[in-house]
């Protein structure tokens, strides 16, 4: 039997606004269970007429996801719950719900405009604002409007300003409240200093809660990079038990799986970018050390390219970050910056559409024939 996890205490209004008004905005926290639980709960509702298809804004996640959903019906992905994203599918005749990467949704659109056989689109993590989930949410609501009225609709997310989103799809908003286990925040006494540099500054902090803290560590890191060099600098550090694994988008897929599985003895600390932000449970997660920055795409128009800036994160990222640390049992957040620098922080992220080369975009759309 699964553990009670919070969503499960708004689901019966979760439901109803499914079946009165065909749509819904649902705002959890990280580790309430919004992943793992509402796919299953639309499909055990009945109010889905055909495959459900989940929106997951990383491979890792989408494939995650699906393995998870499957576990919980005790099988393995490909049957009742399969996955889909560029180069790997696993579904079957069996499917009912599929689990894709955000890019897939526009293929599928462009290709069948009317969904056929599809009864419900859930794009899950909406805040992070791709420009791969806003241009899916706005053809969906298209094919919604013109070709398919009782296509189910859900968006979900941990931190988004759930009203204006609400107000675009016609949805009412439900709220689940607290995370599966309390996080207790930790930040530096005072600010760094100027000279220190970043990577010893998230040695130094990844090994202090080692020390102080029980069960696996995650250390969130802008990069590459940067994770190479931290993982150097923690080089003979750590207790012999610890074992350190990087995560990042461009590592195989075998190294990403035995970053987020559990270890058989002893601790292990994760080293990783923001691919572990949203829809991962990475088993033994109970510290997370947020070193503060994160890398995003922005568009110069001088060169006329997009290029890999590196920002301070924002506090709807923060609390992200720190909500991984509470998904298997209470957690501690260590933050690479003091408590008065927190209200310095940026509320959000800048959605990708504010901020990112629109080329591709643009054709996207001139492929579906929008006006402009």
């Amino acid at each position: 039997m699964n553990a009670a996890l919070p969503i499960d205490d708004v689901m019966p209004e979760l439901i109803e606004a499914v079946r009165t008004r065909g749509c819904a905005v649902l705002q959890a926290p990280p580790g309430a269970g919004k992943t793992t639980r509402v796919p299953l709960a639309l499909l055990n509702a009945g109010n889905v007429q055909g495959k459900i298809v989940m929106l997951e804004p990383r491979r890792l996640a989408a494939r995650a996801a699906a393995e998870r959903l499957a576990q919980q019906l005790g099988e393995t992905a490909g049957q009742t719950v399969g996955y889909r994203m560029r180069g790997e599918t696993k579904v079957s005749g069996a499917t009912k719900i599929e689990v894709v990467t955000e890019g897939i949704l526009t293929r599928m659109i462009q290709s069948d405009p009317e969904l056929s056989g599809i009864g419900a689109v859930i794009f899950d993590e909406f805040h992070e604002r791709s420009l791969n989930a806003d241009l899916g949410l706005a053809l969906t609501l298209e094919v919604r409007e013109a070709l398919r009225p009782d296509l189910v609709l859900m968006v979900m997310s941990a931190t988004l300003d759930a009203g204006p989103v609400a107000e675009l799809i016609n949805a009412p908003v439900v709220t689940s409240q607290g995370r599966a286990y309390p996080v207790e925040p930790r930040w530096l006494d005072r600010p760094l200093p100027k000279d220190l540099r970043f990577d010893q500054a998230a040695a130094d902090l990844g090994a202090q809660a080692v020390t102080e803290t029980q069960g696996g560590v995650l250390v969130f890191l802008p990069g590459e990079g940067e994770i190479r060099r931290v993982q150097a600098r923690l080089d003979g550090r750590l207790p012999n038990d610890c074992e350190v694994r990087p995560l990042y988008g461009a590592l195989p897929f075998a190294e990403q799986r035995a970053a987020i599985a559990p270890v058989t003895s002893g601790r292990k600390v994760v080293l990783a970018t923001s691919i572990a932000e949203t829809s991962l449970t990475i088993e033994d997660i109970r510290v997370v050390v947020d070193c503060g920055k994160s890398r995003r795409a922005r568009f110069d128009p001088g060169s006329g390219m997009s290029r890999l800036v590196t920002e301070r994160v924002t506090r709807a990222e923060a609390t992200q970050r720190a909500g991984r640390a509470g998904r298997v049992a209470k957690g501690v957040a260590y933050k690479l910056w003091s408590k008065g620098e927190d209200g310095a922080l940026a509320a959000f992220p800048p959605a990708e559409i504010e901020a990112a080369d629109l080329t591709g975009l643009a054709i996207e759309l001139a492929v579906w024939g929008g006006d402009g």
